[in-house]
């Protein structure tokens, strides 16, 4: 791909209803560069992961530049497309979020998830419209992923989650992210009052991915799950080792040599 634009364009294009996106988030250079050679279109990190694996907590802990330097490295390695999730922006204020969004363009990703949390509509509205302006001012279509909380915080509102969306979209968003449904149905309606993309966060105990299809979704990522497995991995073979002396819990680890050589190529 020639440049960032066109980057960006056939990200946007990979958000198909009924054909989603697949992304199994990635937190560092070697899980990105498996999760391309894997066959995945698109590259999406885990804001939880990448924070877990620089030693500290998920939640606007990691700060601005430690993200954009996480993403820039996973930017030069990989050659598909690169979304970033940037949690509610690392910035108190729009114009902060604004300099955030310049500095992940610089680093080389396409694509962002910005969460409201616990933000009213007009405070996080005014924020996705000044990602956009960046964005513009950039000149690269940035794909902006709304993440609404509404279901993830234990809510089941569905009118607070279109209203959300419906300013975010106005506001600037591409597409709109609902994570803690695993509905189909709620799903499908979801996507028959949106008009945009929705994007699902899913994991063990939600329906498989056809069913979601099914349903219109247009992309579907694992966030910090798949990094979540990994440590639970780590420490599984600790407790093995110091417990019973054993190493059944590593018996199914990547051959050094593959992984190896594959950050050679990268």
């Amino acid at each position: 791909m020639s440049s960032l634009t066109d980057k960006a364009r056939v990200f946007r294009s990979l958000h198909v209803p009924g054909d989603p996106l697949l992304l199994p988030n990635a937190w560092d250079v070697a899980s990105a560069l498996l999760t391309e050679a894997a066959g995945a279109k698109a590259v999406a990190t885990t804001s939880a992961g990448v924070a877990w694996s620089l030693g500290v907590p998920d939640g606007d802990h990691l700060g601005r530049d430690r993200a954009a330097d996480a993403v820039r490295r996973v930017t030069e390695v990989v050659g598909v497309p690169v979304t970033a999730d940037i949690e509610g922006g690392f910035g108190a204020t729009p114009d902060e979020v604004a300099v955030t969004i310049t500095r992940i363009l610089e680093a080389g990703a396409v694509g962002v998830n910005i969460e409201d949390g616990p933000r009213d509509i007009a405070d996080q509205s005014a924020r996705l419209a000044a990602a956009r302006r960046s964005a513009d001012d950039f000149g690269v279509p940035l794909y902006i992923n709304a993440r609404i909380d509404t279901y993830l915080r234990g809510g089941d509102d569905l009118a607070d989650v279109l209203r959300r969306a419906s300013a975010f979209l106005e506001a600037g968003a591409t597409g709109i992210f609902v994570p803690g449904v695993h509905d189909p149905g709620l799903a499908a309606q979801l996507v028959k009052e949106l008009d945009a993309p929705v994007n699902m966060l899913l994991g063990p105990g939600a329906p498989p991915v056809r069913a979601f299809a099914d349903a219109g979704v247009a992309r579907i990522s694992l966030g910090s799950s798949v990094a979540s497995a990994a440590y639970a991995v780590a420490q599984a073979a600790t407790r093995e080792l110091l417990g019973e002396g054993t190493y059944t819990s590593i018996a199914a680890g990547l051959p050094y040599g593959e992984l190896n050589n594959l950050l050679q190529k990268g």
